[in-house]
């Protein structure tokens, strides 16, 4: 995605309790025309100060941080600016804040070991409304959901046969981290009526955001129809 003469660079935040992946995260960012690392931080607490001194626009958070962890962090984030978007770094150690992030509504999960490519790629979709799970994300996010929450209704079920077959397709591509532009450009409508089928299948299926509709399709099995 490249940045338009007229679009302002995407503002990030970076907050992890080792200095080499900072230094490392911020180095290829840096190489990015459209993203702007406006602060660093080593621990929750100071990505908090940090979000309240600078309008964020996407922070990337470790999820296990001392003194505050990632998912506190990222709420206490997000209830000083509503609009700012949460990238979690990820190792799989612990479920219960795999858990917590989904509670608290992140837009997207990366492994802390991913390439660079991944996590530009991330934060510029995460930026424009797009919820980002990778493969090896999805499979341990699925899992947790199954652990954690009832059964989703296999696509028999009477939730299922509810969405019409337009809203399956917005769904499926929502599942698959496309933008709403993305989304409306495939389907040749347009970017706002994208966005209401977004928001009618939140309100029928029943979740929080974008992460969870993309759970809730891998989960029944809707994307690998």
């Amino acid at each position: 995605m490249s940045m338009k003469d007229n679009e302002q660079p995407i503002r990030v935040l970076i907050a992890d309790d080792q200095p080499l992946i900072v230094t490392a995260l911020t180095t290829i960012l840096g190489t990015q025309h459209n993203i702007d690392v406006v602060a660093t931080a080593s621990n929750g607490q100071k990505a908090i100060e940090a979000a309240q001194q600078w309008a964020i626009d996407v922070a990337v958070l470790d999820i296990q941080m001392p003194y505050v962890n990632g998912i506190d962090a990222a709420q206490a984030i997000k209830q000083h600016r509503e609009s700012t978007k949460i990238l979690m770094l990820t190792t799989f150690d612990s479920e219960d804040l795999v858990r917590r992030a989904l509670e608290v509504g992140v837009q997207g999960f990366l492994l802390k070991d991913a390439g660079p490519e991944a996590l530009i790629d991330a934060i510029n979709r995460i930026y424009h409304g797009a919820s980002v799970l990778s493969p090896e994300v999805t499979e341990y996010v699925i899992n947790v959901f199954r652990v954690s929450s009832p059964q989703p209704p296999s696509p028999c079920d009477t939730l299922f046969e509810a969405l019409t077959p337009r809203e399956l397709e917005v769904l499926k591509r929502v599942a698959q981290a496309e933008t709403n532009a993305e989304i409306a450009n495939y389907l040749h409508i347009g970017s706002e009526t994208v966005k209401t089928y977004v928001s009618r299948l939140i309100s029928k299926i029943g979740v929080r955001d974008r992460v969870g509709l993309a759970v809730w399709a891998h989960t029944s099995g809707i994307v690998d129809q």
